[in-house]
């Protein structure tokens, strides 16, 4: 029987344990298991850098909710990021990726890979005869981050993954913003796709972790081999915690959508603001795309500032329910200022972010009430 994502999210990979009948299975906080004999593994488990039942569960559940074959569990959304490029480059190589992407993601690949003789080109993603541009000659990764971060751009993922790979290109997808509840690119003919699981997927702002997922058998026996040699794996509790933010992604998902949506539309046309960029407003240049290939618009959204950058501070540090902070996708809203915090290794690059622009991670407290913070905290 094939079940409806809320119960797949709650049950794939959740097996009562069987000693005691717990619902919920244990953490295996463990960091090697016994063996019956030399090479003899009870359950297939040995070391825990390689497996632990624990990471095994949530690597299932998540290339479950994905539509992979294959899913790997790291430390951090970069530290995933990382290991898929090692897995995927050699020197030479080159990547295509949006101009709009999280910042370090391109700090990654410019400060990192660059030197390690990669060549880097951003371009927009929503100028499809420019991206053909830029993927020839020979450009071995598109990679596509949509909704982008902070400006919101959608990118239409199953065009680009049908130019990509004319072109010869491995496709990935960032797929953070927009979690596996609302867009699945493997099935619009991405070929990988990365997450930092520390979002929307743990949802709680309290775990850190990172996943990749495919269904390419030879990205995931490279990226598998790497995983183990270099070992930047989820810790037992880390994986345990995103699995408990993973059970209510659906449910929280829908909260935040409408709470983005609500504060959207509140804010358009306010005499303090520029431009709201939200995917679910009619006029976003990237709507119709948006409303195609995903099942919401998000929990995200960003505001130009009419009075510049002192008036973006000013709103930053003026809220009361939005907490100033990094990060985003927990069930508490934050706000941010990109151009000094996330995305302050790109400035005085091509993906530099406008200093008037403020970033919403939309939380699911009383919509009312974050309409009223942000109403005030403009009016200072």
């Amino acid at each position: 029987m094939s079940h409806d994502f809320s119960t797949r999210a709650i049950h794939v990979g959740q097996t009562p344990d069987a000693a005691t009948g717990a619902v919920v299975p244990p953490i295996y906080q463990t960091s090697t298991f016994l063996q019956d004999g030399v090479g003899r593994l009870r359950g297939g488990y040995e070391y825990a850098r390689g497996t632990n039942p624990t990471r095994t569960s949530l690597e299932t559940l998540l290339a479950d909710l994905e539509g992979g074959s294959h899913a790997f569990s790291f430390a951090s959304g970069l530290a995933g990021e990382d290991t898929l490029l090692r897995a995927i480059l050699r020197p030479g190589d080159r990547i295509v990726m949006g101009n709009d992407v999280y910042g370090g993601t391109h700090r990654l690949a410019n400060q990192v890979f660059v030197p390690w003789g990669i060549e880097l080109e951003t371009t927009e993603l929503s100028d499809l005869d420019g991206v053909r541009a830029s993927l020839l000659p020979g450009a071995r990764v598109l990679w596509i981050e949509t909704p982008s971060n902070p400006l919101m751009k959608i990118s239409d993922i199953a065009a680009l993954a049908e130019i990509g790979h004319a072109a010869g290109a491995i496709v990935v997808v960032d797929n953070t913003f927009a979690s596996p509840y609302l867009q699945n690119p493997l099935a619009l003919g991405a070929d990988v796709v990365v997450h930092s699981t520390t979002k929307y997927l743990g949802g709680h702002s309290d775990v850190l972790g990172g996943a990749v997922v495919t269904n390419d058998q030879d990205i995931a026996e490279k990226v598998g081999f790497l995983q183990f040699a270099v070992g930047a794996v989820s810790g037992p509790m880390d994986a345990w915690l995103t699995v408990r933010g993973i059970k209510t992604l659906a449910v929280r998902v829908e909260r935040h959508s409408a709470n983005a949506q609500a504060i959207a539309e509140r804010l358009v046309g306010h005499p303090s603001i520029d431009r709201v960029y939200y995917p679910g407003l009619p006029d976003h240049p990237g709507h119709d795309i948006a409303a195609r290939q995903m099942r919401g618009f998000g929990g995200m959204l960003s505001l130009a500032m009419a009075g510049g950058a002192d008036a973006a501070r000013r709103l930053v540090e003026s809220t009361k329910v939005f907490l100033l902070a990094e990060s985003l996708g927990g069930v508490e809203s934050l706000i941010g200022y990109p151009s000094e915090m996330t995305h302050a290794s790109v400035r005085g690059t091509a993906l530099e972010v406008p200093d008037n622009i403020v970033r919403l991670s939309v939380g699911i407290e009383s919509a009312d009430d974050l309409v009223a913070d942000l109403l005030q905290a403009l009016q200072r």
